[in-house]
């Protein structure tokens, strides 16, 4: 017989306590992970969160709000408007322009524009070759001047502070290269959470240690809980800072194609008509929402073309536009043109960034899994001033 091994006190009470299915399962699954690799991630993981996280902390603080923008605004502006005619007839496009034009003589139309929930047609228009721009909301039941809406001032400097920090294209482009350290943050921290699952069972919580410990605990499961929102919410806002540069390619790219064989720009006196240019692009997009029209010589259309803009009707394709080209000259369809997938990326990343496609419920989830974030970010945080002061 062979020499009888004699166990410790902690190996005995290993072997008598009985195997924990998941640890079993990870134990199966998951790898040792060598002891190099492990120190790198963890470089990685440190230095991509401690970089990024005074900022993203900021965006989570001034996005929890944005979420309940819409809500939030109508609390604080309290500035209820009704139509002269709610009843009666609607002035037609052509009328409304006429109307615009008519306060400002001399001017050229650029844009027209549409309210979602009050009959209220936007005209701008500003002097050939300038861009002194007059924007005036019609009322399109009488044809007078409608009040302005625009967000309340406090919530206009929360979405300018989460958009671009008052700096630009740089600040967007920068809050941009932020989200990518979070997304690295956050798949490093997957990596690194791994390993530690063969120790412990998921969502292990010891409550009976001490405070870092109970911090590195929650930090750890509320990471994991959240990996696959963050992950969109982080991506999405990486996609929204690059705005800007994604619709110039598309103005100067994709844009630039529908433009038909015409040489030279139609005078005002030869146009068609703009209400029936309209109509005629809603028949070419049936169900779809228009949403507003770019007037011939501005920078989303030719010098010859109306270009009808639509939006889908639901809550997550409203941001999905598709353009229609109408020439000036006969009123006839030129081109329809769905958006490349580029632009077309930048749309849905719009609405699922802020979680406003779904209504109440979903942006109050949005909301609680954005605390949730808070929490991460800061308890991170605590977890390295604790490490740094301990090893000091």
């Amino acid at each position: 017989m062979g020499r009888r091994r004699r166990l410790s006190g902690r190996q005995l009470s290993d072997a008598r306590r009985p195997a924990h299915p998941v640890r079993l399962g990870l134990h199966r699954v998951l790898k040792p992970v060598k002891p190099s690799t492990i120190r790198a991630w963890s470089f990685t993981h440190r230095w991509s969160s401690l970089v990024s996280t005074l900022f993203l902390l900021m965006l989570c603080v001034t996005g929890l709000p944005l979420v309940f923008s819409h809500e939030l605004n109508e609390v604080l502006l309290q500035e209820p408007w009704e139509a002269a005619n709610p009843d009666g007839p609607k002035l037609d496009l052509d009328q409304v322009l006429n109307t615009a034009l008519a306060r400002h003589p001399g001017d050229v139309p650029a844009f027209m524009s549409f309210d979602e929930d009050r009959p209220v047609v936007n005209v701008t228009s500003a002097p050939p070759g300038s861009t002194a721009y007059h924007f005036q909301p019609i009322d399109q039941t009488s044809g007078d001047a409608a009040p302005l809406v625009a967000g309340h001032p406090v919530m206009e400097f929360i979405l300018q502070l989460h958009t671009d920090m008052f700096l630009g294209l740089p600040g967007m482009l920068f809050l941009g290269f932020m989200g990518l350290l979070l997304v690295v943050a956050v798949v490093s921290g997957v990596v690194l959470y791994a390993p530690f699952m063969r120790r412990l069972p998921f969502g292990t919580l010891r409550l009976e240690k001490a405070a870092r410990t109970r911090w590195l605990d929650w930090h750890n499961l509320l990471g994991v809980v959240t990996v696959a929102w963050v992950l969109v919410v982080g991506v999405t806002g990486i996609v929204n800072t690059l705005a800007t540069p994604i619709l110039a390619v598309w103005k100067e790219d994709a844009l630039a194609e529908l433009a038909a064989a015409h040489s030279s720009p139609a005078p005002l006196s030869e146009r068609a008509s703009l209400a029936a240019a309209v109509e005629r692009a809603q028949q070419a997009l049936p169900g779809m929402q228009l949403q507003f029209v770019a007037f011939p010589g501005t920078a989303y259309t030719t010098d010859h073309h109306y270009a009808v803009f639509f939006h889908g009707d639901t809550p997550l394709t409203t941001h999905m536009i598709t353009p229609a080209l109408i020439d000036i000259r006969t009123g006839e369809l030129a081109a329809v043109a769905s958006m490349p997938w580029y632009v077309k990326t930048l749309s849905l990343s719009q609405p699922l960034h802020f979680g406003d496609y779904g209504g109440l419920a979903l942006k109050i989830l949005w909301a609680l899994l954005d605390l949730a974030t808070i929490v991460i970010l800061g308890s991170g945080l605590y977890l390295w001033l604790g490490k740094k002061k301990k090893r000091a």
